[in-house]
């Protein structure tokens, strides 16, 4: 006598893969409701010189005066003296500690607008 053929879908890979999916999805959402990712960033202790010779110099001082080349600039001279500047120069920015936040990143929205993407920013050692 012959057993009668049982003709079912074998539904356990597909449960597998949705249990691996599932997990996939749980892992990544617990990054996308905090935001960011939290990082623990390494401590810089020195810092590279720059050998370029020809390059400008922004100085933000403990006053949030503005300086272009050692010269004393108001905000509007300062942007159109950016905007002089061929993309290819470098720019160095020194921003005293206690100076305002706002002036530092008023200078580099000025640098986006102007698509000028070669500048560095002067820190001390260590």
């Amino acid at each position: 006598m012959r057993l009668p053929k049982n003709d079912s879908l074998n539904i356990v890979p597909f449960i597998d893969i949705m249990l691996v999916l599932l997990c996939i999805v749980l892992s990544i959402s617990t990054f996308i409701a905090s935001g960011h990712l939290k990082l623990s960033l390494p401590n810089a202790n020195s810092s590279m010189k720059n050998m370029k010779k020809s390059r400008t110099v922004i100085i933000v001082d403990d006053q949030n005066n503005l300086y272009f080349n050692d010269i004393l600039v108001d905000k509007e001279a300062l942007r159109s003296e950016i905007f002089k500047l061929g993309n290819s120069e470098l720019i160095e920015i020194k921003s005293d500690k206690e100076s305002k936040f706002e002036t530092f990143v008023w200078i580099i929205d000025i640098l986006k607008e102007k698509n000028h993407e070669n500048f560095s920013i002067v820190t001390k050692n260590n």
